[in-house]
This record gives structure tokens, C-alpha cells and sequence, in this order.
């Protein structure tokens, strides 16, 4: 896909592997469609992006509430028109013992990683469905894969963003829809400090940029190949 003029929608895009993201579909001159929680740091990412000569709106938006989902979606069909490109990549972690957990964290990380996956999901699909075109791109985990140790609730929701990408290819791959799951192994992002982890070896962890790069290689692939699923480990932890 040649991403020029292409809108393309982002989730989780102000920092670590959204923003990311975000900068690399902004160098393929791609249109943005950017959300998040916090509006100051969205507001800050579409000024940005404005700057620097690229079309782009963004809005606050909880991936796991219904009425955000269809306001953000409305809004980016009414001013961008129909989204060529969807990044489901919001996403958090809670990262305790099972027998530690609540069931408030406990909901919350199925509610934004999955729930949020699928809502959006289900917000702009129609439209590629009419228009028979378009890539989802579900940012999952090597943990959805492998089992980690007080991860428990986040791998479960990995392995369920990587079923709900397997039964979406399935089903749409014949309307010329293309799915593409992405799993990295261990990141440098804030995302670890905010689940209350810590990264051993840092410096031999993947950057955002790593993930951003293989998103863009999976897009960028001639209309008629994809991949469904890539996996993406450091070269030399």
C-alpha cells in the first residue's frame, strides 16, 4: 500500500510505540487520525504533526467505552473520510501475582486491550467492508505466545487480541481486507513504568522504533501479499 494521502487511524498514539507509529505513517505522507486518554497530549501530538505539513485530527478517546469509540470514529469519518489504515495499539498492563490481583485491575487491562480492540475494530470495518480495502493492524505481545511470570491477566488479554485477529483474517480476508498481528517481545516505553515493572537489560530491549518499522514494512506490501502475523525479538538480548 502507498500510504500518501491514506488515512490511517491510530490508537494509544501520544508516546512509546503509538507515537512511534504515528511518525512513521506521518514520513509515508499518510493523513492521521490520532486518540488517546489524556487530551493535552493529543492536543500536543496534532500540533506537531500540523507543523510538520501533515493532515491530522485528534480526539480524547477511552478504546474500551462505546460512545467515545463511535464519537472518535464519526468525527474521523466526517472530517477525514473513509480510513484506509486502522492501529489498534492501546493497550496497558497490571503487573502482580495472580493471587494478588483485583478484579477492578483485572477488568480494566481486558476492557482497553481487548474490549478496545474489538470496538474500534467494529467502528471503522464497515467502511473497508464497502469500499473492499483496507489493513487492521492489532498490536498484540509475545506474551499473548509465551507465559510470563505475574502477567497472568495481560498475557490472557494478548492471546485474545492475537484469536480475534485470527477469526477477523478469516473473515474479511475475501473482501480484500487485510489483518496483520504484531507481537514485540520486551519494549522501552513508558508502558513498563506505568504497570509497576521494571525492564532487566534495557539496553538490549527493542525501541518503539522497531515496532513502528515493522508496521510500516507489513503496510507497505503489494496489494496482493500480507502477512498475518509477525513477531519481533531484540537481535542480541
Amino acid at each position: 500500500m502507498d500510504l500518501s494521502d491514506k488515512t490511517c487511524v491510530v490508537t494509544g498514539a501520544t508516546e512509546g510505540i503509538g507515537r512511534a507509529i504515528v511518525a512513521a505513517l506521518a514520513s509515508g505522507g499518510a493523513r492521521l487520525a490520532v486518540c488517546a486518554r489524556t487530551s493535552e497530549r493529543v492536543a500536543e501530538l496534532v500540533e506537531t504533526l500540523r507543523t510538520s505539513g501533515r493532515t491530522a485530527l485528534g480526539r480524547a478517546c477511552d478504546v474500551s467505552d462505546e460512545g467515545a469509540v463511535r464519537a472518535f470514529a464519526a468525527a474521523v469519518r466526517s472530517e477525514l473520510g473513509p480510513v484506509d489504515v486502522l492501529v489498534n495499539n492501546a493497550g496497558l498492563a497490571h503487573f502482580v501475582p495472580v493471587a494478588e490481583m483485583d478484579t477492578a485491575a483485572f477488568d480494566e487491562i481486558m476492557a482497553v486491550n481487548v474490549r478496545g480492540t474489538f470496538l474500534m475494530t467494529r467502528a471503522f470495518l464497515p467502511g473497508m467492508l464497502e469500499r473492499q480495502r483496507g489493513h487492521i493492524v492489532n498490536i498484540a505481545s509475545l506474551a499473548g505466545r509465551n507465559p510470563v511470570p505475574n502477567a497472568a491477566a495481560y498475557s490472557a488479554s494478548k492471546h485474545a487480541v492475537l484469536g480475534f485477529s485470527k477469526s477477523l483474517f478469516a473473515e474479511v480476508r475475501k473482501h480484500g481486507i487485510r489483518v496483520t498481528a504484531i507481537c514485540p517481545g520486551s519494549v522501552v516505553t513508558p508502558f513498563f513504568d506505568k504497570s509497576g515493572s521494571q525492564l532487566s537489560n534495557p539496553e538490549g530491549k527493542l525501541r518503539p522504533e522497531d515496532i513502528a518499522d515493522t508496521v510500516l514494512a507489513a503496510l507497505q506490501l503489494p496489494e496482493r501479499a500480507l502477512v498475518s502475523e509477525l513477531d519481533v525479538r531484540p537481535t542480541n538480548p
